[in-house]
């Protein structure tokens, strides 16, 4: 009897895993992965890593696209991180969402910042953010000396947005009078933008969290660190005893000999390569970067298309002197550090702005750059 009731339990269990398919599993799997990148995203805009948030808003959107989800995707946070590239690029003017060139990032930000009201709990907050866009969108096209754009800019948020008639009149001053440190933009600064998206996402993932993956895998990962530092203090204590019985052995030796013999040992601790066939070797393949023209490239609409993406592997090249010509000339243009500045005056052949520090790197070590 009891072998029967065993039998039609595994039955049972048998029948629950056939009912859940293995599609329904994939679906699961992605959102949490995409929940995953849209928390990393949050932490890469809060920490202003511009290089790594991009990479990480190309897989957000690779993954958004897959069959497995189809009309699942949650198009709230997809325009969220539409929302913070914008912001993310904010001071870059050549950088186009629209198709209209005179929409510069910041525009098109208060575009889909306006789409994201339901979502912002602080009405106020929602309205703080909406004035500092209007400001540091005129701001920034007087700090790169445009004063025809941040005219157009004005204009701009007068025909789309509704906002304080003395605020425009202010901003109308400041754009006549070219007044780079005006109390009104130092206090509206970009900073404080970013600051208050800050807030605003932090109150976001405390009301939707999306941190189910990286909680496990955190877990996941405090478990491995454990398991190494228990055995980093059973090796510790290891090498302990061995030194004391060493030390012990050589006091005998010098009583018995009166001189110390040197241990031999067996193997050497000196570190050399592992030949390897090279049939045992891994391909090594590259990811082609898509320009920000084109990984950035959302509408303002409930969701971005991304369809047009395409990213294509070839083959790793080596780095030659045109290429390291136009890293020189990159550094000398935008200064050291901004990688992904660089990026979009040249093409390196899929090279990453990672790619770019490291070879600027091996330029410097070469003497080849000071």
């Amino acid at each position: 009897m009891e072998l029967e009731d065993n039998n039609k339990s595994a039955t049972c269990a048998s029948n629950k895993e056939q009912r859940v398919s293995f599609p329904q599993v994939t679906v699961v799997v992605t959102r949490w992965t995409l929940d995953f990148l849209f928390v990393s995203l949050c932490r890469y805009f809060k920490e202003d890593k511009l290089d790594e948030f991009n990479d990480t808003l190309s897989n957000y959107e690779a993954i958004s696209q897959s069959p497995p989800l189809k009309e699942a995707t949650d198009d709230e946070k997809i325009r969220i991180c539409a929302f913070l590239a914008r912001v993310m690029h904010g001071k870059q003017l050549d950088v186009m969402f629209e198709e209209d060139k005179r929409v510069i990032p910041l525009m098109s930000a208060a575009k889909i910042w306006s789409d994201l009201e339901d979502t912002v709990a602080d009405k106020s907050l929602f309205k703080n953010v909406t004035v500092l866009l209007l400001v540091q969108s005129v701001a920034v096209c007087l700090e790169k000396g445009q004063r025809s754009s941040a005219y157009s800019a004005l204009k701009w948020f007068e025909e789309n947005h509704a906002f304080p008639k003395s605020l425009r009149v202010q901003l109308s001053a400041v754009v006549t009078e070219r007044e780079t440190y005006h109390p009104l933009l130092v206090t509206f600064s970009f900073s404080r933008l970013r600051e208050t998206i800050q807030s605003y996402l932090d109150e976001y993932l405390e009301k939707n969290p999306s941190d189910y993956l990286l909680k496990e895998a955190t877990k996941v990962a405090q478990s491995q660190q454990n398991a190494e530092d228990l055995e980093d203090e059973e090796t510790l204590e290891s090498t302990r005893t061995e030194m004391s019985n060493d030390s012990t052995d050589d006091t005998k030796k010098k009583k018995n000999t009166g001189r110390v013999r040197t241990k031999r040992k067996l193997l050497s601790t000196k570190i050399t390569d592992v030949w390897k066939p090279d049939s045992c070797k891994k391909a090594v393949v590259s990811i082609r970067r898509i320009s920000d023209h084109e990984l950035l490239k959302m509408s303002s609409e409930k969701s971005f298309n991304t369809s047009k993406m395409e990213k294509t592997r070839k083959a790793r090249r080596k780095w030659t002197k045109n290429l390291d010509q136009k890293l020189k000339d990159g550094v000398k243009r935008h200064g050291k550090g901004n990688w992904s500045r660089i990026l979009l005056d040249h093409d390196f052949g899929g090279r990453t702005g990672t790619m770019l520090k490291d070879r600027w790197r091996i330029l410097l070590k070469a003497r080849e750059v000071s």
